[in-house]
C-alpha cells in the first residue's frame, strides 16, 4: 500500500521507516531498565533482525521547517497532489495499524476532518472526511507473485532503514546516543552526522527499540537550528493484533467514489504495456539526473516534472499542475527561476522547468544547474 510518509519531502525516506513499521512481539521494558551497552553496528544488527507481525499506534509528526503557510482555499488547495505539501506545515497526528503484509490503516487526524488509506487483502481505498471523497484500486492479481507476497509492494522499516543507511552511512559519523524512552519502551539512539560541512543537514537519530529492533521515532535537525526541524514518533503502541474490522471499509453514505484503474503486472515486458506510455516512462527516467553523493546529492527533474508532462513537447506541458502551483506560491525569486528555502530542503524551479533539489545551499543547487 503507498503510504503518504513515503512523500513528505524532507527526510523523504526517514518519516516512511516509522510509518509502515513491523514488529517482534516482545513485552515493554520500563523506565528503569538501563539498555545493554551496543556499538552502531550491534543496533544495526538489532534492526535487520526484527520480524513481520502486528501491531497499531499513534504517532506525532512535528515540522519546523520555514516553509509559509500554504493557502486553504482555491485550485489544488485540497487536491491529493498536494496534500504532501501540507503535511509539512504544522504538526499532525496518524493512527496506524498492520496485520500482516496485506493489512494496513492509515487514519491522518486532522482538527477537523480524517484521511484514511486503508488496505486489506487485495483491495485500496483512500478517503477523505473533509468532502466525503473516496477512491477505490484492486491490486492485480501478479502483485503478489511479482513482488514476493507484497513485501516489496509494502516495504518493512528494516528495508528502508537499509536502504537509508547504505545510501547515507559512508558519507556519516554513526554512533549511539543517550537511550530514551519512547511510546513507553526504551530505546537506542543511532546518530547519524554528516561529514560534509556542505549540506544543511545537522543530524539524523534513529529511535530503535531495546527489544525488538524497531524503529520507534526519527529526529532530524538543521544547522543553526537548537529545535528538531522534523520529528515523528509513535507517542502509544501495542503489539497485540488489531480488530479485524479495522481492515474493512466502506464508503459513507452520499460519498464520491472514484475507481482508480491499475496497471496489470503479470509480465515485466514492455510488450505488455502500451509502446507510448513504455517509452514515455524510460524517457523520464533517462532525463533523472543525480550528482554528487551522500548529504550532498543534487536531484535534477525534467522540464515538466511538477505538472506530469515531464517526456511531452512542449506544446503538450500547457500550465503549471497545482503542486507547482503551490510551490511557486510558496518561493521566492532568483536568478534564473524561483526557489523554495526549508531547514532541510532546497529547491531551485528554473525558468525553463527543470528543477533541482537537495540538502544543499542555493549555490549548489545553481552550480548543479550550469554543469558545475
Amino acid at each position: 500500500m503507498t503510504r503518504p510518509w513515503l512523500r513528505w519531502l524532507p527526510a523523504v525516506t526517514v518519516p516512511a521507516v516509522i510509518a509502515a513499521g513491523v514488529l517482534a512481539g516482545s513485552l515493554p521494558a520500563s523506565a528503569g531498565d538501563p539498555l545493554p551497552a551496543k556499538s552502531p553496528e550491534q543496533v544495526l544488527a538489532l534492526i535487520a533482525q526484527h520480524r513481520e507481525t502486528s501491531f497499531s499506534g499513534t504517532l506525532d509528526q512535528t515540522s519546523s521547517l520555514g516553509l509559509p503557510e500554504l493557502p486553504q482555499a482555491g485550485p489544488g488547495a485540497a487536491n491529493g497532489d498536494t496534500a504532501w505539501l501540507e503535511l509539512l506545515t504544522g504538526p499532525h497526528t496518524a493512527r496506524i495499524y498492520r496485520d500482516g503484509p496485506d493489512n494496513a490503516r492509515i487514519q491522518v487526524l486532522d482538527r477537523l476532518a480524517e484521511r484514511d488509506v486503508v488496505r486489506h487483502g487485495a483491495e485500496v481505498w483512500f478517503y477523505n472526511s473533509k468532502d466525503n471523497t473516496a477512491a477505490h484500486a484492486v491490486l492485480p492479481a501478479g502483485l503478489k507473485d511479482r513482488h514476493g507476497s507484497g513485501k516489496d509492494a509494502v516495504p518493512a522499516p528494516d528495508q528502508l532503514a537499509e536502504k537509508l543507511l547504505a545510501k547515507l552511512e559512508k558519507s556519516s559519523d554513526v554512533s549511539v546516543g543517550t537511550d530514551v524512552q519512547v511510546a513507553g519502551r526504551a530505546a537506542y539512539q543511532l546518530m547519524l552526522t554528516p561529514k560534509s560541512s556542505t549540506t544543511l543537514l545537522a543530524s539524523v537519530a534513529i529511535s530503535v527499540d531495546g527489544q525488538n529492533g524497531m524503529p520507534l521515532g526519527v529526529e532530524v535537525k538543521a544547522r543553526g537550528q537548537a529545535d528538531p526541524a522534523f520529528r515523528v514518533a509513535f507517542t502509544k503502541l501495542s503489539l497485540e493484533t488489531p480488530d479485524a474490522a479495522i481492515f474493512t471499509f466502506s464508503p459513507p453514505p452520499g460519498a464520491t467514489v472514484k475507481e482508480l484503474p491499475v496497471p496489470d503486472h503479470k509480465s515485466d515486458g514492455a510488450k505488455d504495456r502500451p509502446d507510448d506510455k513504455a517509452k514515455a516512462k524510460e524517457g523520464f527516467k533517462d532525463k533523472v539526473h543525480v550528482s554528487g553523493t551522500g548529504w550532498e546529492s543534487v536531484i535534477e527533474l525534467p522540464a515538466g516534472a511538477l505538472n506530469g508532462t515531464a517526456g511531452k513537447a512542449p506544446e503538450q506541458q500547457g500550465g503549471l499542475g497545482s503542486a507547482a502551483s503551490l510551490l511557486a506560491q510558496a518561493s521566492v525569486p532568483v536568478p534564473g527561476g524561483r526557489l523554495l528555502s526549508t531547514a532541510l530542503v532546497n529547491v531551485l524551479i528554473l525558468d525553463d522547468g527543470r528543477v533541482f533539489a537537495g540538502s544543499v545551499p542555493l549555490e549548489r543547487l545553481q552550480a548543479a544547474a550550469a554543469g558545475r
